[in-house]
């Protein structure tokens, strides 16, 4: 994990700008996502588009992980390479994915239903929202002098309250120079502990969850993460940056 840094406004109208990008990036792959197609037709897809908008992919080649794109599948959590095996309907495909620009790091994620939400079933939707809702009440609280706790405080609340479980070893993070910076941003935890916010912070936020136990492994490829008892889990993701009297998410 990298040293927690403030970022210069000419830093942060760099990440301002990548963050748009992989914004853009993100909601085009999503699309792509439909039964009988596969990860690297997204794979692909994503190579396109980096080059298209001229900034470099921020996971290839990141500890040695040699795609663009993660795509895991319903009790595949995160960190799956992508594969040729087709999407089924109804699959919660998880999309994570960084970008580069200016040297600087810009990290989100997305969960997609194969074949549109109607193809879910009721606990896939419940399960989504319940991520994405965690994640969005997260930012709202995102301002100078807030906690770090109260993040991971709300995160937990809000995916318990619905009736799921936050992965503990999984985090939200700093980045900028780095993907992974200071602070680490846990899914779970008190309010009024951790470090206070400050200007010029940027950091991922990313609520990853299951609709079982909290429980995880590491599979075969030594990259992919699944939950332990076969449940699903879900993650969404955004990078976002403390201003002087609130927030701004970076990769909307």
């Amino acid at each position: 994990m990298g040293a927690l840094t403030l970022k210069t406004p000419a830093e942060i109208e760099s990440m301002r700008q990548g963050g748009k990008i992989l914004g853009s990036i993100l909601r085009e792959l999503g699309t792509l996502v439909e039964p009988g197609a596969t990860p690297l037709d997204v794979e692909y897809r994503a190579a396109e588009l980096f080059e298209k908008y001229q900034v470099t992919p921020g996971f290839s080649g990141y500890k040695g992980y040699p795609n663009i794109c993660c795509i895991a599948a319903n009790d595949h959590l995160v960190h799956a390479i992508p594969t040729d095996k087709p999407f089924q309907k109804g699959d919660l495909v998880k999309i994570d994915c960084g970008c580069i620009l200016d040297d600087l790091y810009t990290d989100a994620a997305i969960s997609v239903v194969a074949g549109g939400e109607e193809a879910a079933s009721a606990t896939t939707r419940n399960l989504s929202a319940a991520t994405k809702k965690a994640l969005n009440l997260a930012i709202r609280l995102v301002k100078p002098g807030t906690k770090v706790g109260d993040l991971s405080h709300i995160i937990q609340k809000t995916v318990e309250n619905a009736g799921f479980s936050v992965v503990h070893e999984l985090t939200g993070h700093g980045v900028g120079y780095s993907l992974h910076e200071e602070p680490t941003i846990l899914n779970y935890g008190k309010k009024g502990t951790g470090i206070a916010l400050k200007p010029g912070m940027t950091f991922a936020i990313e609520p990853i969850v299951t609709a079982g136990e909290r429980f995880i492994q590491t599979l075969d490829d030594r990259w992919t993460i699944a939950t332990r008892d076969g449940s699903w889990g879900c993650q969404w993701e955004h990078t976002v940056l403390v201003t002087e009297n609130g927030h701004e998410i970076l990769t909307a």
